[in-house]
């Protein structure tokens, strides 16, 4: 066997698996040689400084060549033919190859979701259904759209469904520690659990809870039974059961309560739900100047307050509603800014 074969043989082994330390060696010692080499055959003006002699060998490798400087004596250019530009050709090829691949698989790892993600304050839903996610995370788009980010997080082997428009995190289990950790589950403000399995949303919301106290958690249940027992363990939590089977039978009594409740959870379409906090400085009002002044001011009606004792719909006109109740309205657009003195 030749030496070149065997030569062409292990530089196709080391070459295919170079890493950065062993291409900044060959960066260093292809610098070097060509420095000595130049040197020796009196190319003194490509080495005078060590900045023309860089912008040489640069200019050489990346095939510019803008003239300005070039080798003068016989030697010398064929030390550049030989030596100079092979040399700095492969080495210029394999520099870019690799910065290409570090921004590739840095690329690939967000889509893929093995990335940690680099938000806080964020909405992390957890569980994927498919299209039922993906309404669901265009609604929260829509009314977060320059607020929070928004981080999906899924078992299921999946791409990011949305790339570039929101975080992306895989795991094998909501509650595995090191992956939770990567969606910032112990930084968002907001937890939406929607899983198909209530097994499954039940040990998430407990893990959730654990993990970040402080956040809002939502977890949608089938069986409302473990609605109640999540409720008794995390009475913080917000559990949504399902309501298919109620909106049928209202469906059935009430004709057209199905499209009246879709479009008042709707974001997109007609008249929604929104609600606000009373501001905590605020003096104590009542209901009625309250609903008046949402109608008058911003075609809004009050539906709906809670005091800190529940959700009570349709209050009586004359009760009290003390500083930090939430209150309930169905309006168009959500009112960002409301002028209480006009309300009160």
């Amino acid at each position: 066997m030749s030496l070149w074969l065997v030569f062409r043989r292990w530089a196709a082994q080391h070459f295919h698996a170079l890493s950065g330390r062993n291409l900044l060696l060959l960066v260093i010692g292809y610098t070097v040689v060509s420095y000595i080499l130049l040197f020796a055959v009196g190319e003194s003006a490509l080495i005078q400084s060590p900045t023309d002699f860089l912008y040489y060998l640069v200019v050489s490798a990346s095939t510019v060549g803008y003239g300005d400087m070039s080798p003068t004596t016989v030697a010398g250019k064929w030390i550049v033919m030989l030596f100079v530009i092979p040399g700095g050709l492969g080495l210029f090829a394999l520099a870019v190859g690799r910065v290409a691949s570090v921004f590739i698989d840095y690329w690939k790892q967000g889509l893929l979701g093995r990335r940690k993600v680099s938000v806080e304050n964020h909405i992390l839903v957890l569980g994927w259904n498919e299209q039922r996610t993906l309404h669901l995370i265009k609604m929260l788009q829509y009314e977060e759209k320059g607020h929070r980010a928004i981080v999906l997080c899924v078992r299921p082997d999946i791409e990011n469904p949305l790339p570039g428009e929101i975080e992306f995190v895989r795991t094998p289990s909501f509650t595995d520690s090191q992956s939770m950790v990567r969606a910032g589950v112990d930084t968002a403000s907001c937890i939406v659990i929607d899983n198909s399995e209530d097994d499954v949303t039940l040990s998430a919301a407990l893990f959730c809870a654990n993990q970040n106290p402080n956040a809002h958690i939502l977890a949608y249940f089938n069986d409302e039974s473990l609605s109640d027992l999540l409720k008794h363990h995390c009475p913080n939590v917000e559990c949504i059961p399902s309501v298919a089977v109620e909106m049928l039978a209202k469906a059935a009594i009430d004709p057209g309560s199905s499209e009246l409740h879709h479009e008042l959870l709707s974001t997109h379409k007609g008249m929604t739900q929104y609600a606000v906090q009373f501001p905590t400085d605020s003096k104590p009002s009542k209901v009625a100047p309250l609903f008046n002044g949402f109608k008058q001011q911003y075609e809004a009606i009050l539906i709906a307050i809670d005091t800190g004792k529940g959700v009570e719909l349709n209050p009586p006109l004359e009760r009290d509603v003390p500083p930090g109740a939430k209150l309930f309205y169905i309006a168009d657009e959500r009112v960002d800014q409301i002028d209480w003195s006009k309300c009160t």
